[in-house]
C-alpha cells in the first residue's frame, strides 16, 4: 500500500535521480530512478520513439507516495539499438528483467502510447504484478493503419503544450528515424485487445479529451476487454495527458493503488473534473529556472549520444532542480486556490459532482 505523505515530507521531496543499467546480452534498460525504496514503487514505461522524460511532470508527483523508476528501452533515448527491431514481447521481458533487478515487490506499472502495449504483455504473462496504468493505449483496432494513425497523433499534438512537443521532437531525433520506422510496425501490428483479456491487475485505464489516438469508444472497449478496470478521462488534455495534466493522474494512479476495484463499480468513463486549473499552476518558471532546465537538458542529450550515465543522471537531478523551485515559486502563489479546490480534487468528489457515487470501473468475471 502507497503510503501519503505530509506537508513535511513534500517540502523534502527528493530532486536527486540516480541511473542505473539493467544489463540482457547485448541489450540494457537504462533506469532513471527518484525516492527510496521503503516503499511500494512505481515502473513507468514510455511510448515509441520518446523518453522518460516525457515522465517529468508525473515522476515527481508519483514520488510524494512512493519511489519511481522511469525506464528508457533499447533503441530510445540514447540506449543503444539492438541488431534486430525488438517485438512488444521481448521489450516486456526487458522491462520484467528491470523489475526483478532492480527487486520490486509488486511496483505499480505505468505504460503510456506504446508503453501500454509493453505493459500489457507483460502483466498479461504474470500475475505477481497486480495493479497497472495504462494512459493513452495504443492501437485502435478500427484504425490500425499507420497513415489513419499519423493523422490521429497530429490530431492530438494540436491540443499539447509547446513542452511537450519540443520533448516529442528532441527524443526523435536522438532516437532516429531508422529505429522509429522499424519498431513501428510492431507497435501497428501488435494485437493489445487479444491479450488486454489475460490482464488480471486491477488496470486504471486513462485518456485525455482530446487525445484521438485514443478515442473514448476505444478506451470504452479497452474496458470491457479488460477483467478488473477503472476508466477516467480528463478534460482539456491531450494524448501526453501525464504531462500537461500530472497532478491529477498521479492523483488518480495513488487512488486506484490504494482503493481495489469492487465488482459493483459502475462500468462508465468517469470525467475527472476537479481543480482544472492545477495543471495551469503547475510549472511557470521564472527566466532563471527556464535557462537552467534548458541547460540541463541540452547536456542530458548530449549525454545519452555519448552514453554516459553519470552525466545523465547529473542533467537529470539538474533539471528536477529547476523544475522543483518553479513548483515551490508557484504553488506559494496559488496556495489559497489550491485550497478552495482541495475537496473538489479527490476522484471520488468529481464522481459526485456528476452524479456518480463511486470511480468508474468494470469487472468481469
Amino acid at each position: 500500500m502507497t503510503r501519503r505523505r505530509d506537508d513535511d515530507d513534500r517540502e523534502r521531496l527528493d530532486t536527486q535521480v540516480r541511473v542505473s543499467r539493467v544489463e540482457r546480452g547485448s541489450m540494457s534498460v537504462r533506469v532513471s530512478t527518484i525516492g527510496d525504496t521503503s516503499n511500494r514503487a512505481f515502473v513507468l514505461v514510455p511510448g515509441i520513439g520518446v523518453s522518460s522524460d516525457y515522465f517529468e511532470r508525473l515522476a515527481p508527483n508519483l514520488n510524494e507516495f512512493g519511489p519511481v523508476h522511469a525506464l528508457d528501452l533499447p533503441g530510445f533515448a540514447g540506449v543503444p539499438h539492438p541488431e534486430h527491431a525488438l517485438s512488444i514481447r521481448e521489450y516486456a521481458d526487458l522491462v520484467g528483467a528491470a523489475i526483478d533487478e532492480l527487486g520490486l515487490d509488486d511496483p505499480i506499472v505505468v505504460g503510456h502510447s506504446m508503453g501500454t502495449q509493453v505493459v500489457v504483455e507483460l502483466a498479461a504473462r504474470r500475475s505477481d504484478l497486480s495493479t497497472l496504468v495504462l494512459i493513452g493505449p495504443v492501437v485502435n483496432a478500427a484504425e490500425r493503419k499507420v497513415l489513419t494513425q499519423g493523422v490521429r497523433f497530429l490530431q492530438a499534438s494540436w491540443h499539447e503544450p509547446g513542452r511537450v512537443k519540443f520533448l516529442a521532437v528532441s527524443a526523435y531525433l536522438v532516437c532516429g528515424f531508422r529505429w522509429f520506422s522499424r519498431i513501428l510496425p510492431k507497435m501497428m501490428t501488435f494485437p493489445i485487445e487479444e491479450r488486454l483479456p489475460s490482464v488480471r491487475a486491477d488496470t486504471l485505464v486513462i485518456r485525455g479529451e482530446y487525445d484521438a489516438v485514443a478515442p473514448r469508444a476505444w478506451i470504452e472497449r479497452v474496458g470491457q476487454l479488460l477483467p478488473s478496470s477503472r476508466l477516467w478521462e480528463i478534460p482539456g488534455a491531450a494524448h501526453s495527458v501525464m504531462h500537461a495534466h500530472a497532478d491529477e493522474v498521479a492523483r488518480l494512479c495513488v487512488e486506484h493503488a490504494e482503493q481495489p476495484i469492487s465488482a459493483d463499480e459502475p462500468r462508465l468513463v468517469h470525467r475527472y473534473d476537479g481543480a482544472p486549473e492545477a495543471s495551469e499552476r503547475e510549472y511557470r518558471p521564472s527566466p532563471l529556472e527556464f535557462v537552467r532546465g534548458v541547460a540541463a537538458r541540452i547536456s542530458e542529450m548530449s549525454a545519452s549520444v555519448r552514453n554516459d550515465d553519470d552525466a545523465i543522471a547529473e542533467a537529470k537531478s539538474r533539471h528536477a532542480e529547476a523544475m522543483a523551485d518553479a513548483f515551490d515559486d508557484t504553488d506559494t502563489d496559488t496556495d489559497t486556490d489550491a485550497d478552495a479546490h482541495a475537496d473538489d480534487a479527490s476522484p471520488d468528489a468529481a464522481g459526485a459532482e456528476h452524479g456518480d457515487e463511486s470511480p468508474a470501473a468494470s469487472r468481469r468475471d
